[in-house]
C-alpha cells in the first residue's frame, strides 16, 4: 500500500511519457496503473482504491481548461469564423453545427487532460518551490493521526 507522497519506482526518462499518457488519459492511478483516479467526472478521488495513493498532491488547477481552449476550442473557433465568412450561412446552421462543436470540444477533453496533468505531477514529483517542509509536516501529522486511531 502506497503511503502519502510515496513515488513509484523511478521510471527511465524514455518510459515516463508513455506511463503518463497511459495512466493520465485513461484516468488510472499514476502509481499502480490500476485504480481509478476520478470518483466523478472531474472530481479526483481521495485515494486509489487499489494501492492507497493519496491524491492530495494533485493540483491541476485551471490547466485542463487552458489546454482544452488552446488545443481544441481555438481551432474550432477559427473554423466557425471561416464558415461564417466563406459561406454566410443562416444562424440556424451555426446553432446546429458550430455551437455543439464548440461545447463538445471544450467539455469532452477536460477529464483526460486533467488526468494527464495529475499523472505528470506525480511521475515528475512536481510541487511548488519551497513546500517540501510543509508537505513533510502534513504527512507526518497524518501518519500520527492514522496510527493513533488503530
Amino acid at each position: 500500500m502506497a503511503l502519502p507522497g510515496e513515488r513509484p519506482v523511478k521510471l527511465p526518462d524514455d518510459e515516463k511519457l508513455g506511463w503518463i499518457l497511459k495512466t493520465g488519459w485513461k484516468g488510472l492511478c499514476p502509481h499502480c496503473g490500476k485504480g481509478k483516479m476520478f470518483r466523478k467526472w472531474l472530481k479526483i478521488a481521495d485515494r486509489c482504491e487499489v494501492c492507497g495513493l493519496d491524491y492530495r498532491f494533485a493540483s491541476p488547477d485551471d490547466g485542463p481548461a487552458f489546454f482544452s481552449l488552446c488545443i481544441i476550442v481555438f481551432p474550432l473557433a477559427f473554423f466557425v469564423v471561416w464558415l461564417e465568412f466563406a459561406h454566410s450561412p443562416p444562424y440556424w446552421v451555426h446553432l446546429l453545427t458550430s455551437f455543439p462543436l464548440l461545447m463538445i470540444g471544450s467539455i469532452l477533453p477536460l477529464q483526460p487532460i486533467k488526468g494527464w496533468l495529475v499523472a505528470s505531477q506525480y511521475v515528475n514529483k512536481a510541487q511548488e518551490a519551497g513546500t517540501e517542509k510543509l508537505w513533510a509536516q502534513m504527512h507526518e501529522r497524518e501518519a500520527k493521526r492514522r496510527d493513533g486511531h488503530k
